[in-house]
């Protein structure tokens, strides 16, 4: 099972202002925020139990369109995600999740 999605951080997130002035970067938990908003929108009821592991690659700069991949294997517990921009991958990690029983 898969998912993908496009975003962008517009350069009016109130966490930009101060974050590397004149070379502003999108801060790595904005990222992750992106991420976890992009599984709630493909497994409407998981909830994150645990981040298994994360590795930023490379700046994301504000305006700068980024596309974030979910896949969950067997394990329904766990999900890779990476964000790509075009062909590079920029992060990557693992999700540990849960699901309601609803």
């Amino acid at each position: 099972m898969n998912f993908e999605g496009r975003r962008t951080i517009s350069v009016n997130h109130p966490s930009l202002p101060g974050h590397f002035p004149g070379t502003p970067i999108v801060p790595g938990m904005v990222i992750l925020d992106e991420i976890l908003a992009a599984l709630t929108e493909w497994r409407g009821g998981s909830h994150v139990t645990a981040i298994r592991a994360v590795k930023f690659l490379a700046p994301l700069k504000p305006q700068q369109p980024f596309t974030i991949c979910l896949s969950a294997g067997q394990d329904a517990e766990e999900v890779d995600f990476s964000c790509r921009v075009d062909d590079r991958v920029i992060v990557e990690g693992r999700l540990e999740i849960c699901c309601d029983a609803s």
